[in-house]
């Protein structure tokens, strides 16, 4: 992985982490301080929930992506420490989609009038784990590497051991 790809790719992670704080600290100032702009009050509403939970899930995925990154710079990323970490991708990102459903089912109601908006948000919510499968595919072919790479390995510390 290049320097620039890598230096792309934290810049982009750094700013969903501090986006996603920031959000969350003016969600949080806004229940607290009781001045909410939308209609005055201040309810723990589901949306509001599902909105933190789903920041939460964004920031663990970019925490575990910026872990792997780490481990390519350094090499080590073909190792079993690795499927923490994209186990924690994986686990974010089935997070989202349920999330995503359960949007889907607080903003149901409101769609009587047009219930095509509900199949289409249960459409994304299906990409999403879908998403989630791609990870998995990919987790399964990173198990491969580990697993040859251990072999190789082996097989050059018997040939060392000949020679």
């Amino acid at each position: 992985m290049g320097k620039l790809a890598v230096r792309a790719l934290r810049g982009v992670l750094a700013v969903v982490l501090v986006g996603t704080v920031f959000v969350q600290a003016s969600m949080v100032w806004t229940l607290i301080s009781g001045r909410d702009p939308e209609d005055g009050s201040v309810p723990l509403t589901a949306l509001r929930v599902i909105t933190i939970a789903g920041m939460v899930s964004a920031q663990v995925a970019s925490v575990c992506v910026w872990r792997l990154v780490a481990m390519v710079r350094r090499g080590t990323v073909f190792s079993h420490r690795a499927f923490r970490y994209v186990d924690g991708v994986i686990g974010a990102i089935v997070a989202a989609g349920l999330l995503w459903f359960a949007v889907t089912a607080v903003n149901a109601p409101g769609q009587r009038d047009d219930p095509g908006v509900t199949l289409i948000m249960g459409g994304v919510g299906v990409a999403i784990l879908g998403v989630a499968l791609i990870v998995l595919v990919l987790r399964m072919l990173l198990a491969q590497a580990v697993s040859r790479d251990v072999e190789a390995a082996r097989m050059q510390a018997e040939l060392d051991e000949v020679i």
